[in-house]
């Protein structure tokens, strides 16, 4: 997946994602005037250890932030948030949906990381239609079964 969210709050804030990492880049005055000359922060999946989701109230805003292991992520919420450089603010519902899917998907990425095992034990689309293919030469799948989960595996 590679994607860029834009996150309108005093300013403009871009998340770019990718497969291994996110970095956040800032434009606008307010962004300059809380961040500096900070320039883009990549931050590697293997570095997040926590993310946290605030959603935007009536008067207050929003914010995602990434806890980063050894980092010192703002505490003070909302109004700390701002100076945070590992916090993005905004302010509409739009974003809030497009912030709880990135949220879910880092989510599986470090998860992802973190257990090696169950991702390297996967097997590929056709080593699965062969498991699958010797059930159904056992006798403990039927020929409906084994089309509905091969045309599955297929995404037909």
């Amino acid at each position: 997946m590679k994607r860029t969210y834009e996150c309108k709050y005093a300013g403009h804030t871009f998340i770019d994602v990718n497969d291994t990492s996110v970095t956040i880049r800032r434009k606008g005055m307010l962004n300059f005037i809380n961040q500096g000359l900070k320039g883009a922060k990549l931050i590697p999946f293997s570095s997040i250890s926590a993310i946290q989701l605030k959603k935007p109230g009536v008067v207050t805003s929003g914010y995602i932030q990434f806890s980063i292991a050894g980092g010192n992520e703002s505490k003070g919420g909302l109004f700390d948030a701002t100076t945070d450089e590992n916090t993005v603010m905004f302010a509409d519902k739009k974003t809030l949906k497009d912030m709880e899917e990135l949220k879910s998907y880092i989510e599986t990425k470090i998860s992802e990381l973190n257990n090696p095992v169950a991702k390297s034990n996967s097997l590929t689309g056709p080593e699965e239609i062969k498991q699958y293919k010797e059930l159904l030469d056992q006798g403990i799948l039927t020929q409906e079964e084994f089309e509905k989960k091969k045309n599955q595996i297929l995404n037909l």
